[in-house]
């Protein structure tokens, strides 16, 4: 079996899910009772935040839980508009957005909010010097994504950061769910970032868990209250063996990268090359200022739905984007945003690679690939 699906969810680490186990099992106390099994809870929680705080080089007080990271998204954008509107109602998000940033702005414009849209180019970049002239008196927050999770665009963090220091009361938000631990943080946590949402599952941590990064003086209002967690911001009680196993995960992650930082990028630069010598074969995913992790390409005429499944015959994982999930998805897809035509984009699939993988199996992929275009050239 060859998982390359690494974007949709990663398969916990063993020491990860071994850590979540024994704390299962050894500290039954809620971290917020007053006994003694509530403080072994608490002191294995604060431990969790400030592993999690000193891998990210932030403060321990500037890391809150989440159940992920849509749930962060949502925080982060409906949080800013409950504690702005008086000083403005005015958003702008990109336009490749996760459903969870650009529903959340949605349904935040149905309720007397406005949203503009900056948008990307041909590469699935966001032009900055257009997001700049969007900005208004009373724009309250900017919401861009650190990795596009359909094909991969880096995106220009560091350049919207710059504009954004002559708007020091604007919060910037960073969707980081598919960066960290596969782009160098500098390129998307910078000083000029607010907040940056991020979920476990996608580093080899247990799903339904995440974490938000909230920098120290800023304010967003909770969406959860009740108990009072996490500094009276976000009520409920804390999923603690999840958070250890997601502190683990991260620092195992980040060790990895470390000890290999070629390995991914060498599996992608391998597959692009193999892949674009096909005469059918259209790569939505550049080679430059994208996510080395991300790979999306299509077939000519052959919808990425059967090729996915051609591929999960011969136990090959991988996905489909948006753009091809249905017809009527299109429209908000990132290959739409890009100006892909609709015919181009319903071929889409996208591999996402992961430590874990290896070469051998980017060239058992290539040996059923070409095998798969074969078939559909004759069919066609």
């Amino acid at each position: 079996m060859i998982y390359f699906d690494n974007s949709a969810t990663t398969a916990i680490a063993p020491l990860a899910l071994d850590a979540y186990l024994k704390t299962s099992q050894r500290i039954i106390g809620n971290p917020s009772s007053l006994h003694d099994l509530g403080n072994q809870a608490n002191r294995l929680l604060q431990q969790a935040r400030k592993q999690i705080a000193e891998l990210l080089a932030v403060q321990a007080n500037e890391i809150y839980f989440t159940s992920g990271g849509t749930e962060g998204d949502n925080w982060v954008l409906k949080g800013t508009a409950l504690d702005k509107k008086d000083f403005g109602r005015h958003i702008i998000i990109s336009s490749v957005e996760h459903p969870a940033v650009s529903e959340t702005a949605a349904q935040l414009a149905e309720n007397g909010f406005e949203v503009s849209v900056a948008p990307v180019g041909k590469d699935g970049l966001v032009d900055v010097t257009k997001l700049k002239d969007l900005i208004r008196k009373d724009t309250i927050l900017v919401s861009v994504m650190a990795v596009n999770n359909e094909v991969g665009a880096l995106q220009p963090i560091q350049a919207i950061s710059e504009v954004l220091k002559d708007y020091p009361k604007i919060h910037f938000h960073v969707d980081a769910v598919q960066a960290i631990g596969k782009v160098s943080q500098e390129e998307w946590l910078t000083p000029r970032v607010d907040f940056a949402t991020f979920s476990a599952h996608k580093f080899h941590g247990p799903r339904g868990v995440g974490f938000i990064f909230w920098r120290k003086g800023r304010r967003i209002a909770p969406l959860l209250t009740g108990g009072g967690q996490e500094n009276n911001q976000r009520s409920g009680t804390e999923n603690v063996p999840g958070i250890v196993a997601a502190s683990k995960a991260l620092r195992l992650t980040l060790e990895q990268k470390a000890k290999r930082p070629d390995h991914v990028p060498t599996l992608r630069k391998y597959l692009y090359e193999a892949l674009v010598k096909y005469e059918k074969v259209t790569i939505f995913s550049g080679e430059e200022n994208y996510a080395p992790h991300i790979l999306c390409f299509g077939i000519k005429d052959i919808r990425g739905e059967v090729l996915v499944h051609a591929l999960e015959e011969k136990q090959i994982f991988v996905s489909t984007t948006s753009a091809c999930s249905s017809p009527k998805h299109v429209e908000s897809s990132t290959l739409h945003a890009m100006n892909v035509p609709a015919n181009l984009a319903t071929t889409a699939i996208r591999v996402s690679l992961d430590e874990s993988n290896t070469m051998a199996e980017v060239e058992q992929f290539l040996i059923v690939f070409h095998q798969l275009y074969q078939k559909f050239s004759k069919i066609n």
